[in-house]
């Protein structure tokens, strides 16, 4: 039995990749997951440009609305989400379309993950206050008892250190100092990953972001944020582009307006983050880079990468 293909289509934000991914999922009767950390929210729409309920009907998709805004969503529960997640589309004989543009999601499924150490902050809390009462000496000799190799290569002056290494065995049930395996990653899962990169002009891919930015104010971006800010909020949720900037502007208003100028920095910080993907994905390995020219259309690019992709899926 072949190996099961999984297509990947990445770049920075505003370039592309959703409609393309669209497209290509309607021709090669395929399913999309979304590698995008901000559109597991539900509710946060506008600011992430999230597709229509019309496009969610026309062609199944996944790795969206998956958690209200309140909760984190960490990249350990996103690698699991999505494995499932292929595994079902491909049990159903349809093509997985990975769209994103979240560098470590992207990684952490072509690549797979270490596991993070434990963590538990009550434990972390009695730990550090342990320490006050009765002095990091008392543990640094049970972190001396515990491994004695991670407690040599702390010392026992650094308290944090001594505390997360503790917290680490309390919780996890091993020593601090032993390796973690690493998960595997899609090829060693018995998948076969294509990976395709879009590269566009800087000139249209940041008069794209102006027109995604323009289109979200027009939409509601401003009583969305309103509306969120209601809620609790996580911190991640709480960053996003957009998001981030309005609640700031509507934190100092005293009308309840955001100034115009708010609409500019968006843009801004949305160009900045577009350079920060594009520097991270030029420096992971196996994407294969399809230029995008500024006359070419969504069809005329779509065409180009079944042409590529027609014999390997």
């Amino acid at each position: 039995m072949s190996r099961p293909a999984v297509l990947f289509i990445v770049g920075p934000t505003a370039s592309g990749k959703t409609s393309l991914a669209f497209g290509l999922a309607k021709r090669l009767d395929g399913e999309i997951l979304s590698a995008d950390s901000m559109l597991i929210y539900k509710g946060m729409d506008i600011g992430t440009a999230k597709p229509s309920p019309a496009e969610l009907k026309k062609i199944p998709h996944h790795g969206i609305n998956l958690v209200p805004p309140s909760k984190n969503f960490s990249v350990f529960e996103y690698r699991e989400y999505a494995l499932k997640a292929i595994r079902d589309i491909v049990s159903r004989g349809k093509l997985p379309i990975v769209a994103g543009g979240t560098g470590f999601y992207v990684r952490a499924l072509l690549e797979g993950l270490t596991p993070h150490p434990g963590q538990d902050p009550e434990i972390r809390r009695k730990l550090s206050r342990e320490a006050v009462l009765r002095g990091p000496e008392v543990l640094y000799r049970r972190l001396l008892k515990i491994d004695p190799k991670r407690a040599k290569a702390i010392g026992p002056h650094n308290v944090r250190r001594i505390v997360r290494a503790l917290e680490i065995y309390l919780v996890s049930k091993r020593k601090p100092s032993a390796p973690v395996p690493k998960s595997p990653g899609l090829r060693a899962l018995g998948f076969r990953p294509k990976v395709i990169g879009l590269n566009r002009d800087r000139a249209a891919l940041y008069d794209a972001i102006a027109r995604r930015v323009d289109s979200m104010f027009r939409k509601g971006l401003v009583a969305e944020v309103k509306r969120l800010s209601r809620k609790k909020i996580s911190s991640t949720a709480r960053q996003g582009v957009g998001y981030k900037e309005v609640m700031e502007a509507l934190r100092r208003s005293k009308n309840g307006r955001v100034p115009r100028e708010v609409k500019e920095n968006i843009k801004k910080a949305t160009r900045h983050f577009a350079k920060r993907q594009w520097t991270w994905f030029k420096r992971e390995k196996g994407i294969r880079w399809v230029w995008w020219p500024e006359t070419a259309s969504l069809r005329t690019v779509r065409d180009f990468i079944l042409n590529m992709v027609k014999n390997e899926i």
